[in-house]
């Protein structure tokens, strides 16, 4: 019989609303955000349990990481083979961690941005302090282990780190929705804070911070804003200001050079290649004409960026430039956020230290009951052993005397003496006073003779103190938090220890950098293109001298302010801002930049119409011409703006802008269709529109024409046209009215 199909009747939005949920909720809980109590996302913490799982200690050969990143692929975590890998890449890069978690063998890219060798390449094995610190206890039942995603395995719900790793090596990551950024800090200041905890529970953020005084980030450099630290360790989220470490050298010839020799910790990777364009880009737009030279000397030994000074450069206010301009100070945005007792939260330093501790003490916990647990047992057997050596004829006798393995256990633990034949009387009464446990049975049954050397003898009586004095201490452990206290710090100073850095990162409170500008002498140059787009500015007497060949050899040639900007206009209405500032001023047969270089002009997609100095127009008032004999008046401060580019006037379909012009008010203006039509109108009758307008229509066009030309007669001077070999004098043409047909010539 076949089933019904069931149909389950919901309201779509709702649905909607779950799944988004349930999916954001798994992406923030089970892949973008660290557990506070160990620091790892489960694709660390997968990575590294794996790596132990295959016994790839610090002190054994490396293994290939294409085999630590199957091996973890296939049992904990399917989420593809690049996410682990560039996890695993990650935790063995020194210069994003402050404590490596992988003791990488290979290409594992560099600080300028270089990839990883891919992972059939490189090799890998756990570092010293991730084995002790962070998988040693996971055979003593500290942590619970979950099924992994098939149920074929059993993976640890988290790992009993006993540093506060989320502290040490911060965290990134991007969930759905909101997003965690912690900084990594010092091990030994952390650790020490822990134990101020540890020994002051109601330590405040102030107090705190006299162990923890600031991140600590594996690049070095400095922290700017000291001052604001308190606020961000208090709320979890705030800005730290970073700049890089600049040393000044003295040079051979009374010169200066500034070295760069740490960075931002948010300029690792291609941040660097974008500081050097940075610093090229000041000197092509002259922002600074100090520096003759910049190298990139950085090696494994740390980083090294050297920028050569001119003689005489200033030197400080160059590198408050740097600062301003580039991002030798940048800013890194707090917010520690983590899964705190399954749910994320921004905790702040003293929560954050908080839950760690409480996490020790959970581990703690456990890992001693563990322990008292096998010694109560060792206990156990050690004191039947003991009292078996005391009555070891008797066992023998009762051992010869049973016929089978079951009668002597029966007479071992319940004094049962059917079955057993004894020597005397006074043998099987003794037998059946005898109570054995059933952990000591099986260990008299399997004690090997040779344990009655009196030696052997004398050892597990010593045996039996040190299992004493070991359940003695570990009682006392569990029983009095004091003690297990104690035991934490204790632990926690001999991985500081062995393992604590000196600080890399200095912390101050910095002055803005301000930049003195220098004051640019204003005064009249000659911008000069010729018809290939190549662009400068001369003096006005260089133009003066070589007069001739300038008006020979360029297309358009302008007398502006060096302040000045020019405005280029396009036969698709578009209006390109350049400042006379960016281009080349020198000599007149410099070949100067193209124009495209220097703005947002495209020469393949748009033909100049007009170029201008905006000084020239923002008084007067520019006629706008198009294809279809669309005309209009536009004030010339429209177009005064700050953007690179910006439209100058708005086109119809299949349109193009013909002609822009800067106007009296006196002139006439002539149309020329490509069907010989010609009409001359007063520019006195085009209205004046705004630039996003499309204007009004100047000149009634026949089906299938349209505007060749577009000419301004300014009233003095005769222009003339050439028409089928005939001449046509504009200024002779009758003035005729807007929006009529004109006349055929």
């Amino acid at each position: 019989m076949q089933q019904e199909e069931q149909i389950i009747r919901t309201e779509y939005s709702e649905l909607m609303q779950k799944s988004y949920i349930d999916y954001a909720m798994s992406v923030i809980i089970a892949r973008a955000l660290p557990d506070v109590r160990d620091g790892l996302k489960p694709v660390q913490r997968r990575t590294l349990y794996d790596m132990y799982e295959l016994g790839i200690r610090y002190d054994k050969p490396y293994r290939k990481c294409a085999r630590i990143v199957g091996d973890t692929m296939g049992k904990y975590h399917p989420h593809g083979d690049s996410s682990i890998y560039d996890a695993l890449v990650v935790m063995a890069q020194e210069f994003k961690k402050g404590l490596p978690l992988v003791d990488g063998h290979g290409n594992f890219g560099s600080i300028e941005g270089d990839g990883a060798a891919a992972m059939r390449y490189t090799e890998a094995r756990l570092q010293k302090i991730t084995q002790e610190a962070f998988l040693s206890d996971l055979d003593k039942d500290v942590v619970d282990f979950v099924p992994n995603f098939d149920e074929t395995e059993k993976e640890p719900e988290v790992l009993p780190v006993k540093i506060p790793n989320l502290l040490v090596n911060g965290s990134d990551g991007i969930a759905v929705g909101m997003v965690t950024s912690t900084p990594p800090h010092n091990l030994g200041e952390v650790i020490d804070g822990v134990i101020a905890y540890i020994k002051n529970p109601d330590i405040n953020t102030e107090q705190m911070m006299e162990y923890i005084p600031g991140p600590d980030f594996p690049t070095g450099g400095i922290i700017a804003n000291k001052d604001d630290l308190i606020q961000i360790y208090s709320t979890g989220m705030g800005k730290i200001k970073i700049r890089g470490k600049v040393e000044v050298e003295q040079v051979k010839g009374g010169k200066e050079r500034i070295v760069i020799t740490e960075i931002p910790y948010t300029m690792i990777g291609a941040n660097i290649g974008k500081f050097l364009n940075d610093v090229y880009s000041l000197v092509e737009t002259k922002k600074t004409n100090d520096i003759v030279d910049i190298t990139n000397q950085s090696s494994k030994e740390g980083i090294r960026i050297v920028l050569e000074l001119r003689k005489g450069a200033d030197t400080q206010n160059l590198i408050n430039l740097l600062y301003k301009k580039t991002k030798l100070e940048d800013t890194f945005g707090v917010n520690m956020l983590a899964v705190a007792e399954g749910r994320p939260e921004t905790l702040g330093l003293v929560p954050i230290i908080r839950h760690h501790v409480k996490f020790q003490y959970e581990l703690a916990t456990r890992k001693y009951q563990t322990l008292l647990k096998k010694e109560l047992d060792k206990k156990e057997i050690q004191e039947g052993l003991i009292k078996a050596c005391d009555v070891i004829d008797l066992i023998i006798e009762i051992l010869r005397g049973s016929k089978n393995v079951k009668d002597a256990r029966a007479c071992l633990t319940d004094g049962v003496t059917d079955n057993i034949t004894f020597k005397s009387a006074q043998s099987e009464k003794m037998a059946s006073e005898l109570r054995f446990t059933e952990r000591q049975t099986t260990a008299i049954l399997e004690m090997r003779l040779q344990k009655l050397i009196g030696l052997e003898i004398e050892a597990l009586m010593k045996d039996h103190e040190d299992t004493l004095k070991h359940i003695a201490e570990y009682e006392d452990i569990l029983e009095n938090r004091a003690t297990m206290a104690k035991v934490l710090i204790k632990e926690l100073q001999s991985y500081k220890k062995q393992y604590a850095v000196p600080r890399k990162t200095l912390i101050d409170n910095l002055e803005e950098a301000v930049v003195e500008e220098k004051k640019i002498e204003e005064m009249d140059v000659v911008f000069l293109m010729d018809r290939f787009g190549y662009a400068k500015t001369v003096d006005v007497s260089v133009y003066e001298r070589n007069k001739e060949a300038a008006d020979t050899e360029n297309r358009y040639i302008l007398t502006c302010k060096n302040t000045d900007k020019i405005c280029i206009f396009t036969n698709k209405g578009q209006m390109h801002l350049l400042k006379v500032l960016d281009l080349p001023y020198g000599k007149f047969r410099d070949k100067g930049i193209p124009i495209d270089n220097l703005s947002n002009y495209d020469s393949s997609e748009e033909n100049f119409i007009y170029i201008i100095n905006l000084g020239a127009i923002i008084h007067s008032r520019l006629l706008f011409g198009t294809k279809t004999a669309m005309l209009k008046m536009v004030d010339g401060s429209e177009f005064d703006v700050a953007k690179r580019t910006t439209a100058s006037t708005k086109l119809n379909e299949d349109d193009e802008l013909l002609i822009v012009h800067a106007m009296t008010g006196e002139e006439t203006v002539v149309m020329q269709s490509e069907k010989e039509m010609f009409l001359r109108i007063e520019a006195s009758t085009i209205p004046e529109k705004k630039k996003g307008a499309v204007g009004v229509r100047g000149m009634k066009l026949n089906a299938g024409d349209a505007l060749s030309n577009i000419y301004v007669l300014d009233g003095e001077n005769e222009q003339t046209v050439e028409v089928k070999g005939k001449e046509v004098v504009l200024n002779r043409l009758r003035v005729g009215n807007r929006d009529t047909k004109g006349t055929k010539r």
